[in-house]
């Protein structure tokens, strides 16, 4: 284990997720007890590392957007362990998208659906957004971190506009503005998730990408793809 932090944790961590003598749990421990905290992590997804705050932090998640320098309104993502915390957090998710859901993930499948009502949550949209983009990912770590520690908020570990970073190096950040980095090398390329978004429990596709429009008509025919 690679631990660069200095006296009084100023200086953010490395862990290597790739080292076996390192204990896998105690990484998604100190993960979620730096999210609880009210700090940020860098962790990988399936294709891109990632900037990752407790969605429900109003302060950690204003400064994923401020680290990459994201234009006012923009929304952070929120990654969850399973359907049955989306279901806790949202509306309309009902059996349609549930049975895309239940197909598709863990994935890359990111569906945009109301949020429920009483959320106190700010994603960056200063809660003006009727809807909120949630995946559960395919990524083992960052998954079991969010069934550990709740919804999170990611953002991209590149400045808004750029190419997401798949080395785990060179991120737009100083060493204190994070807690840890969890580090998986240099991640595969890959394709970007596919969108969805949920009406009335029928499915609009917004963009086309790992899961195809046939694939997911094979699960339901109720999706629509816009003009």
């Amino acid at each position: 284990m690679d631990n660069s932090a200095q006296k009084g944790g100023v200086m953010g961590e490395r862990f290597s997720l790739t080292d076996g003598t390192v204990d896998h749990d105690e990484l998604v421990e100190r993960a979620v007890a730096a999210l609880r905290d009210g700090k940020l992590i860098i962790a990988p997804l399936e294709h891109a590392y990632v900037f990752v705050a407790d969605a429900f932090n109003h302060g950690a998640v204003k400064k994923i957007h401020l680290l990459r320098q994201d234009a006012r309104g923009v929304a952070a993502q929120v990654l969850v362990g399973d359907i049955k915390t989306v279901k806790g957090i949202t509306r309309e998710f009902g059996s349609t998208i549930s049975a895309l859901c239940e197909k598709f993930w863990p994935g890359l499948l990111t569906v945009n659906v109301a949020p429920a009502q009483g959320l106190v949550w700010d994603l960056g949209d200063e809660r003006t957004l009727d809807e909120i983009s949630l995946r559960v990912p395919a990524a083992d770590f960052i998954r079991e971190v969010a069934l550990a520690c709740g919804p999170l908020a990611i953002g991209s570990a590149a400045l808004a506009g750029r190419p997401a970073t798949r080395k785990s190096k060179f991120f737009p950040c100083l060493d204190s503005d994070y807690a840890a980095i969890f580090d998986a090398g240099e991640l595969p390329e890959g394709p970007t998730s596919t969108v969805v978004s949920v009406k009335d429990d029928g499915i609009i596709v917004r963009r086309q990408g790992a899961i195809s429009l046939s694939d997911m008509r094979a699960i339901t025919p109720n999706i629509a793809v816009p003009a």
